[in-house]
């Protein structure tokens, strides 16, 4: 029986290359194409695939977060496909976060032709697929997380466990209004726990509590920080 894929990219030269690949497989057919995370979960839900080929970065929502829906205990239609996630970049924080979400695997856009429909075959069989450079990369990450964390333990072991969570919410762009009322304490106590965090660790303002945040580990672009904020404003914000 072929195995039913589903192809997944906001730009429509690169899926109707995927398309006319797989299509040509004798053992491979393609049953839907989407442009984005949306279409993706409609498109999953009425035509059932084996393997998602889902684009990492695309417009209105992104590839991660359509895999995590798609991959959660919780997805109405039931059916729970396997996903091959695609990229143009050898490593970011995106693979860590999909195969912790499921994703069976994670493979470059620059792959060979036969080294893409070798890894539909791979991970529709159940088994999960790094391209080589990925892992590579994983393995250099989890080494320097490692001693990030030997650092930041270092760093920050002065801190009270009330501190290091506010800290993370000021390096993440936070006001001390906005941090009371996340943590449903009163104003004042934020601006009490920033004034000993700032002259526990020896900085001269909230800037560099963002600095600190980013630097021991803490706050990690695209997680902590608010949604549309980058380093720089979270940086400029505290200024």
């Amino acid at each position: 029986m072929a195995v039913r894929v589903v192809i997944v990219d906001d730009q429509p030269v690169v899926r109707a290359g995927l398309v006319a690949f797989l299509t040509a497989q004798p053992d491979l057919v393609v049953v839907g194409e989407a442009a984005d995370g949306y279409a993706a979960i409609e498109v999953v839900g009425a035509r059932r695939p084996d393997v998602v080929l889902m684009d990492v970065r695309m417009p209105r929502m992104d590839g991660l977060t359509a895999a995590k829906r798609l991959l959660s205990p919780a997805f109405p239609d039931g059916h729970v496909p396997k996903v091959l996630m695609l990229t143009t970049f050898d490593i970011d924080d995106h693979v860590y976060e999909a195969l912790s979400a499921g994703a069976s695997g994670f493979l470059l856009k620059d792959a060979l032709p036969e080294e893409l429909a070798a890894a539909v075959r791979v991970v529709a069989a159940g088994e999960a697929l790094l391209a080589p450079s990925v892992t590579r990369r994983m393995i250099e990450h989890f080494v320097s997380a490692r001693r990030m964390r030997a650092e930041e333990g270092d760093r920050l072991s002065g801190l009270t466990a009330r501190e290091r969570e506010i800290l993370t919410l000021v390096a993440g762009g936070l006001s001390n209004h906005e941090i009371a009322a996340d943590l449903v304490i009163a104003e004042q106590t934020v601006k009490s726990h920033v004034s000993r965090i700032l002259m526990k660790q020896g900085l001269r303002d909230r800037a560099q509590a963002v600095v600190l945040g980013y630097e021991t580990g803490l706050v990690r672009p695209g997680r902590n920080e608010v949604p549309w904020m980058s380093r720089d404003e979270a940086i400029s914000r505290c200024e």
